[in-house]
């Protein structure tokens, strides 16, 4: 079976990571790189000096392909959406799928309109710490009932290897962030969120424009409650990271943010300590989400981490922003409700596509 012919969009840092792992997959070959820099493109030749170079998306109509992979910031990817939908090129979006929720929609309704497959890189899911804490569930403590989430980090916004627009952006916590942490607690309590407090600010020593901490208690339609705080401005340098799962039997306790799973059940005196295999950051479970993807396409599986399924994860965020503002809390559904009732059509500037470097 010939290898699946990628068109790689957006040359900054984390398309680096996906480089390598494209490479690493012999089901897979890039054939074309969109960049508006010169520099980057002349870079990415290096790697793929037989793929065919552009500065815009102009080139997914012009050349044989059977997917586009979005390593590109959530801002500004009109132009880029519509053309892979155009040329019916299957899309891998990096996470988040739009800065908002309305636009994201509209991504979703295009390519289901064009029978394009969306999947959103949602990497997280794919982590072996994160499998693990499902089989513990399943086997070894049973069903969750609340839990604690924290994620504390100074995020030096500044770094020259880390992308610059969340500086500027609305909600840069959330939207870059806390997505992933929204999205891997649908994923893990296996229910949607019925109800989202949150709170949302920004300390004096902050470098971001907009709120870069969040507090939120977040219920699920399964009873699950969870009590979530996430700092990119911490103002210690050590991060710190601590998901504790309280379960019918047991607690799962994760204390690093990709690794050290521990469960102990409740008499137990200390906490077991749980073998993960091992695991390099950014790129076994971009490894896995490829994979995925790949065999989505190719009918052997189902398409994970959907454009569809993504709006439920961005809806919580955007009722956290929603709850910190009116003080209150929200149903995330009643978001979709809304949306449903009034239709809106954002059109963004489809102009220069920005870079995507890492996080």
């Amino acid at each position: 079976m010939s290898p699946l012919r990628i068109i790689l969009v957006g040359l900054g840092a984390r398309a680096q990571f996906w480089m390598r792992v494209i490479r690493s997959n012999p089901d897979c070959i890039i054939v074309g790189l969109v960049d508006p820099s010169e520099a980057a493109r002349a870079r990415a030749l290096e790697q793929w000096p037989a793929a065919v170079a552009a500065p815009d998306v102009s080139l997914l109509s012009q050349i044989e392909a059977d997917a586009v992979l979005l390593a590109t910031p959530p801002g500004g990817r009109e132009a880029q959406m519509e053309a892979a939908c155009s040329a019916g090129l299957a899309i891998l979006a990096e996470k988040p799928l739009a800065d908002s929720v309305e636009l994201a929609a509209r991504y979703v309704e295009m390519a289901e309109a064009d029978d394009v497959p969306l999947m959103v890189g949602l990497n997280f899911r794919f982590l072996p710490v994160t499998q693990k804490t499902l089989e513990l569930f399943d086997t070894t403590v049973g069903e969750p009932e609340f839990a604690r989430f924290t994620y504390e980090r100074w995020r030096d916004g500044w770094k020259p290897n880390f992308n610059k627009y969340p500086l500027t952006m609305d909600q840069p916590m959330l939207w870059e962030q806390s997505i992933h942490h929204f999205d891997l607690m649908r994923y893990v309590y296996r229910s949607e969120p019925v109800s989202v407090f949150g709170h949302t600010f920004n300390p004096s020593w902050s470098m971001y424009r907009d709120d870069a901490n969040v507090s939120a208690l977040i219920t699920f339609a399964n009873g699950v409650t969870v009590n979530y705080q996430g700092l990119w401005q911490s103002n210690w340098q050590t991060p710190g990271f601590q998901w504790r799962s309280e379960c019918a039997r047991g607690v799962v306790v994760q204390n690093e943010q990709f690794g050290q799973l521990n469960y102990a059940l409740h008499a137990d005196a200390e906490l077991t300590p749980v073998p993960l295999p091992p695991y390099e950051q950014w790129i076994n479970d971009a490894e896995a989400l490829l994979a995925a993807f790949v065999a989505a396409l190719r009918g052997t599986a189902p398409l994970l981490c959907s454009g569809r399924d993504h709006l439920s994860s961005l809806r919580m965020v955007q009722a956290c922003i929603l709850s910190s503002q009116q003080n209150q809390a929200i149903n995330p559904a009643d978001l979709e409700t809304a949306a449903k009732r009034e239709p809106g059509h954002h059109h963004l500037d489809p102009s220069a596509l920005q870079q995507r470097t890492s996080q």
